[in-house]
């Protein structure tokens, strides 16, 4: 074969290569922008993003009653930027955000899994009616909150609310991106029932 068909050849085999690796970075790029694209449709979930979805907030629920690892297996449910937010009567309070402030929310961090209330009545929490729905860029959910123990009952199971959930994939698994609480019981209390008419 001649030099010059040699550099011809070698010029079409440098020419596929390039157009491949353009075409790929064009289809990575335009799906990118279809999944951040205002209106963009819900993705399409798996079973297995449904039971790990599900497992997620088994998970919180275990992480919350335990104070596992002093309350980081809770932070660590989370995106870094995630956060909790916790609402009473239609108000939302503060948002708590950063691993440090969710291990606390929880009782660990900086207080230790000490004096936590929750744990030291042995509540449990259990989350039931949990709906998933797919979005463009990810999940979003409900589940109400029941819990069992309050005031150190094992037997009375008490309604507690529930959850508006935003979950996202991220190379861990699937995290809570925001989690907010519309509570019905303040620091444990119990709010007055409406007289009967």
């Amino acid at each position: 074969m001649s030099l010059q068909r040699q550099t011809l050849e070698k010029g079409k085999i440098m020419w596929n290569r390039i157009a491949s690796a353009t075409f790929v970075v064009c289809l990575a790029v335009s799906a990118s922008a279809g999944a951040q694209a205002p209106g963009a449709a819900p993705r399409e979930l798996t079973a297995l993003d449904y039971f790990q979805i599900q497992q997620l907030v088994a998970r919180y629920a275990r992480a919350i009653d335990t104070c596992s690892n002093n309350g980081y297996d809770y932070a660590d449910l989370f995106t870094p930027d995630g956060a909790f937010i916790p609402s009473f009567d239609g108000k939302r309070g503060s948002a708590i955000q950063g691993r440090e402030k969710l291990a606390e929310v929880s009782g660990g961090g900086s207080h230790a899994c000490k004096n936590v209330p929750w744990i030291d009545q042995g509540v449990r929490h259990i989350y039931t009616n949990h709906i998933i729905t797919p979005t463009a860029e990810g999940a979003s959910g409900t589940v109400d909150m029941l819990m069992i123990g309050l005031g150190g009952d094992p037997n009375k199971i008490e309604y507690d609310g529930y959850y508006e959930d935003t979950y996202v994939r991220t190379p861990v698994g699937w995290r809570f991106k925001q989690r907010v609480h519309n509570a019905l019981l303040r620091e444990g209390q119990r709010p007055t029932p409406a007289a009967a008419k």
